[in-house]
């Protein structure tokens, strides 16, 4: 009997896949469940892109390209990270990606050794918590607090430094809150990075995903940052992509000399004709992303005002990505207490807050990106569910 490596007995699975994979048990059973569970837009890949894919096939190109990606999508996204976000790459600083998660995972194997120490945010997409692990580095978690509008508390950040810590991880816009970190947040962020010498990683997949007033800044436009900052991005989300598993690292040109080494011994390449479709994206879609922008700023509207009526239920109005983390602390369960209770009795698939670390405890994580009348359906179902449970108190 072969048993698995002592690090598995430490990586569980993901908690969102888990509620996804028993809300599709459920519904292969005939129930009609409301997906809010997982993080996929539910809209098409733009017609524009995929034309662009089916294209590139028909012209033969179906082989490996070179271990960084094509010459052609590197400049088109040196060009993009100039125009967008002020950082003024050349296309040698840039390295195609098979999607964020695998930059995420070349980035800390890159650049950390057993022992180091790795600023994390509580809560945020379970990769940056569990990946260090696999290269004993360890996560050490900074809270996102709801009264801060989850914005992160550099004071806390910096009582946390030891002489161990060699990396900080930001998400903005974040998974799960939704959270857009502020100028000046990002500001003393940066000053912090400085004075501790610490490497950056700076998530950005939602980038173009902000509402309202809003607006999404690059941590590497700061004086001083592009140095010292990984900028991880890509297409799965913004365009709609995200089976096409297509993201990219930005940074200089020595860090992307050591990214492209765990790229290579992991996946040779990102797919040749997916990377020609990237380039159309970056220069042909945005008229889709804005539609697309759009109408999740509607649904977010619509549910955020629908679960602050629901009693013993409330949410922070989140500034960019599409989720939203709500409050369910005065029921008194657990966040997979009310999560499996809602599953059952609401038909209403979410993830129990936990599944993004302890800060998300007394939270669930709805996900907007499903059609409107669904969510519409999902809010009246659970409004009822929320006060059966409020009666059985």
């Amino acid at each position: 009997m072969f048993q698995a490596s002592e690090r598995m007995e430490t990586l569980p699975f993901s908690g969102i896949r888990v509620m996804m994979e028993r809300a599709m048990r459920m519904q292969k059973e005939g129930m009609d469940i409301i997906h809010m569970e997982i993080g996929r837009p539910d809209f098409d890949t733009p017609e524009v892109i995929k034309k662009a894919a089916y294209a590139s096939i028909e012209k033969g190109n179906v082989f490996y390209t070179s271990n960084y990606g094509t010459p052609e999508l590197r400049k088109a996204i040196a060009e993009k990270l100039k125009r967008d976000n002020g950082i003024d790459y050349k296309p040698e600083e840039v390295l195609v990606t098979i999607g964020v998660g695998e930059g995420t995972y070349a980035a800390i194997a890159a650049f950390t050794n057993p022992g180091d120490e790795i600023l994390v945010p509580d809560p945020v997409w379970l990769n940056y918590i569990h990946v260090p692990n696999f290269f004993g580095a360890v996560p050490v978690s900074y809270t996102l607090r709801e009264e801060n509008d989850f914005q992160l508390d550099v004071d806390e950040l910096e009582s946390l430094c030891t002489e161990k810590t060699k990396m900080l991880i930001i998400n903005s816009p974040g998974n799960p809150t939704g959270t857009v970190q502020s100028l000046e947040t990002l500001q003393k962020l940066a000053d912090l990075a400085k004075r501790r010498n610490l490497i950056v990683v700076s998530d950005e997949i939602y980038e173009k995903l902000v509402y309202g007033d809003a607006k999404h800044i690059s941590i590497a436009s700061l004086p001083g940052m592009k140095e010292r900052t990984i900028t991880l991005n890509g297409f799965s989300k913004c365009y709609s992509m995200t089976g096409w598993r297509l993201g990219y690292a930005a940074a200089p040109v020595e860090f992307i000399s050591a990214l492209v080494r765990v790229h290579q011994y992991i996946n040779t390449c990102a797919v040749s004709f997916v990377q020609e479709a990237g380039i159309t994206a970056l220069e042909k879609a945005e008229p889709d992303v804005q539609v697309m922008r759009k109408e999740y700023e509607r649904r977010r509207d619509y549910a955020v005002a629908a679960l602050n009526r629901i009693p013993g239920v409330s949410c922070k109005t989140p500034e960019g990505a599409f989720y939203i983390f709500v409050n369910v602390k005065s029921f008194g369960k657990t966040s997979a207490e009310i999560a499996d209770y809602l599953l059952d009795e609401a038909h209403v698939a979410t993830v129990p807050g936990t599944a993004f670390g302890t800060s998300g405890e007394g939270y669930i994580r709805l996900s907007y990106a499903t059609a409107y009348e669904r969510i519409v359906e999902a809010m009246e179902r659970m409004e009822k569910a929320f006060a059966k449970l409020a009666a059985e108190k």
